[in-house]
């Protein structure tokens, strides 16, 4: 049982995402700071606030809500999530799309491309010359053909 928890533990995707969460929690303080000394006292600046923007509350019936502490969390969370999109997020989609778009252009299903027979009406290949259920002679598509890179047959 413990050999089994061992495995598990020491498996290398569970290390990597241990260490990704560790990262992405220093990250994400990082990005809080940098919110709270410069962005936050901006738009406190810029709405005629005080200096502190996320000290910004209001009263109803006795009871505070600290809403400056949200539009804080709500800035830092947009500016987190910005920088992985941009800076992790459309770099890995560019590099898997550089190498996955020529396996997607070598390699071309002949049979997926499919139409119905005109004698039995049963799905066959549209590159098939002959009906795999009733035997009868079909004309191949000539489309299908050469986007399988087969001869057109006569």
């Amino acid at each position: 049982m413990l050999n089994g928890f061992k495995d598990f533990i020491l498996r290398g995707n569970v290390i990597s995402m241990a260490i990704g969460l560790a990262v992405g929690a220093a990250f994400t303080a990082v990005v809080t700071g940098f919110s709270n000394a410069f962005i936050v006292p901006l738009i406190g600046i810029i709405t005629r606030g005080t200096g502190d923007f996320s000290k910004a509350h209001f009263k109803v019936d006795g009871v505070d809500f600290p809403y400056g502490l949200f539009v804080s969390a709500a800035i830092a969370f947009l500016i987190t999530a910005a920088v992985l999109y941009f800076c992790v997020v459309v770099p890995m989609a560019k590099v898997q799309d550089r190498f996955t778009a020529k396996k997607d252009q070598e390699q071309v299903d002949i049979k997926a491309a499919l139409r119905d027979c005109p004698r039995c009406f049963t799905a066959i290949p549209a590159v098939a010359s002959r009906c795999a259920h009733c035997t009868s002679d079909v004309q191949p598509d000539p489309e299908a053909l050469a986007l399988a890179k087969l001869p057109v047959q006569r």
